[in-house]
């Protein structure tokens, strides 16, 4: 069966209890949200396969060379659309790591920091505590990840903020501002920290709807993409967090790893298997 990715990274999830992690990384696997998902222990799995680099990158103004906030321009990036030299699409196998952000598992989830190419480092926008216990995991991950590691900031449940701006402490039940934005982060305060922090981006996402969840994978995935392409990466070292051709053997298996008792008729110990990538 030949191969249907050309690179393997590791992308972990991480945050605080309650932000969404898993919710985010069943959306993107499964498509689907549950509203009554079992607290992570320790770390759970799941996997995607995703298209990089030109021609599909450009739609996304994200790997384009015009693009704002593109650190490594990609060689030959005139030549993507070239109508007498079109591009290949590459694609990259993203096997993503959702840890528990209980105090209580701490200690084991870090361990799954190593080796990681990427990370979303997630929050939920109506809990301003979580936001704010994003510098301590940042400063964790970077402790044990690999230097240069790429972080997105992602601010998760945008389906409760119908506002921009933060709700106000006691709100009118019949002004709309009142009765349906539950904002407490702004994006202008979760840009201007990751100006602060040397983060990549700020991806605003509902795992509800859908909204901003592939794009948060993308913005990892591209950007790693792009250090695969200046040569940033030993792809035969495990500790970079990137894998090249041969790499696996091609398997296209598609497996996610959920809570105990998600999609298993909640019998514990059982694995659910579905159409992941």
């Amino acid at each position: 069966m030949s191969q249907t990715w050309d690179y393997i990274a590791k992308i972990v999830s991480l945050g605080d209890s309650g932000a969404g992690k898993s919710s985010l990384t069943v959306r993107l696997c499964e498509g689907r949200f549950s509203p009554h998902h079992d607290v992570t222990i320790g770390v759970e799995f799941g996997s995607r396969i995703v298209p990089v680099g030109p021609p599909a990158s450009l739609s996304l103004n994200i790997n384009s060379p015009t693009s704002k906030g593109n650190t490594v321009p990609l060689p030959n990036a005139s030549n993507a659309t070239s109508p007498t030299r079109p591009q290949q699409q590459k694609h990259m196998k993203l096997s993503l790591w959702d840890t528990a952000g209980q105090e209580t598992y701490k200690s084991i989830t870090r361990s799954y920091f190593r080796g990681a190419s990427g990370a979303l480092l997630v929050f939920d926008i109506t809990r301003r505590s979580t936001f704010l216990s994003a510098t301590s995991w940042l400063r964790d991950l970077r402790q044990i990840a690999e230097d240069g590691i790429i972080v997105v900031l992602v601010g998760n449940k945008s389906d409760l903020a119908s506002a921009s701006t933060v709700s106000p402490s006691s709100p009118s039940q019949d002004s709309p501002e009142g009765k349906d934005n539950k904002r407490q982060v702004t994006k202008e305060e979760a840009e201007e920290w990751c100006r602060e922090n040397d983060v990549m981006q700020y991806v605003e996402t509902s795992a509800k709807s859908g909204e901003g969840v592939e794009r948060a994978f993308l913005e990892v995935a591209e950007r790693i993409y792009q250090n695969i392409e200046a040569g940033k990466y030993d792809l035969n070292d495990r500790r970079s967090g990137v894998k090249g051709p041969g790499a696996g053997g091609g398997n296209t298996a598609r497996t996610v790893n959920l809570g105990i008792n998600d999609a298993t008729g909640g019998k514990k110990g059982q694995q659910w298997r579905g159409g992941c990538c």
